[in-house]
């Protein structure tokens, strides 16, 4: 995250809390909550979401999302759609409407436009600013005789901007939503973990709502939206079982990212290994948003 777009991460923190509290404020479910947090970053162009997003290998946005209800378990996913500028409305149209839960490429556009999504072209959602990133890195690959593939998983220079988002409502019952745009220069096709359940995205009220961000492919290898709802589940608190995801990333499969838990009594943890991570969080006593240095 450089040090020019800090300031704009704090704000699109602090508008998709205030979008999702307004859900709760008013009765409204968890899910509700997650959804429109999520969609307020999807529209913010600041984030690896949405319209902004990195660009994969052939200059296009590619975006992949979930959406999970702790109380039924119900899910709702897409990948690699091209022409849905918020995507995790996709994915909330599939948990409520259809007995699928994922839904991939032209079958889930498809999906969403039968379903009221609005659609748009693929050019509608890149921006000058990642035309520009995704040649300097090529340019940089080929100058160095490199394979133009994505960057490797222990570079912490290059950005992973998912968003996610995790609420409990006054009902107690807790979800789950992570939106992306996958990472930079990415083979065409390529999924992460953000809308895989159980890797980037996860919710039970028995265990806790998850959410992460950073580097999919050791995120998917220990399904660890999973694995930390059930350090949860096990009798853990959320602050702890966050930090321990953290680490067992890093020692494990020497992963990056960051991590968002929330359990049904409104306990909650943020952890992260990367140099920055932007967070924010609102309860009835108190509100705050931040993008927080390692260390």
């Amino acid at each position: 995250m450089p040090d020019d777009m800090v300031e704009g991460h704090i704000d699109g923190m602090r508008n998709a809390i205030a979008a999702g509290w307004s859900v709760l404020e008013r009765g409204g479910s968890a899910l509700d909550a997650v959804e429109e947090a999520v969609v307020i970053m999807e529209d913010d162009e600041i984030f690896d979401a949405g319209r902004g997003s990195f660009l994969n290998r052939d200059g296009k946005v590619q975006l992949d999302a979930l959406i999970m209800d702790g109380a039924t378990l119900r899910a709702g996913g897409v990948g690699c759609v091209e022409r849905l500028p918020n995507p995790v409305r996709a994915a909330r149209k599939i948990l409520s409407e259809s007995p699928h839960v994922y839904f991939v490429g032209e079958g889930a556009e498809r999906f969403a436009a039968e379903h009221g999504c609005e659609l748009c072209r693929n050019e509608d959602l890149v921006i000058p600013r990642e035309v520009e990133r995704l040649r300097r890195y090529q340019a940089e690959a080929n100058s160095h005789g490199k394979e133009l593939f994505a960057p490797s998983s222990d570079d912490v220079t290059i950005s992973h901007d998912t968003v996610g988002a995790v609420a409990l409502d006054s009902n107690g019952n807790i979800a789950a939503a992570t939106s992306t745009g996958g990472t930079l220069n990415k083979a065409p096709g390529r999924l992460g973990d953000s809308s895989l359940i159980g890797c980037g995205c996860y919710a039970n009220n028995e265990s806790a709502a998850v959410s992460t961000t950073g580097w999919g492919e050791p995120i998917m290898k220990l399904v660890l939206a999973k694995w930390t709802a059930d350090r949860v589940a096990a009798g853990n608190l959320p602050e702890w079982a966050a930090q321990e995801a953290m680490n067992y990333l890093k020692q494990r499969v020497n992963g990056h990212g960051g991590i968002i838990v929330l359990d049904a009594q409104g306990q909650f943890g943020i952890a992260h290994n990367t140099p920055r991570m932007a967070w924010g969080f609102k309860t009835v006593k108190k509100e705050d948003a931040a993008v927080e240095r390692a260390g």
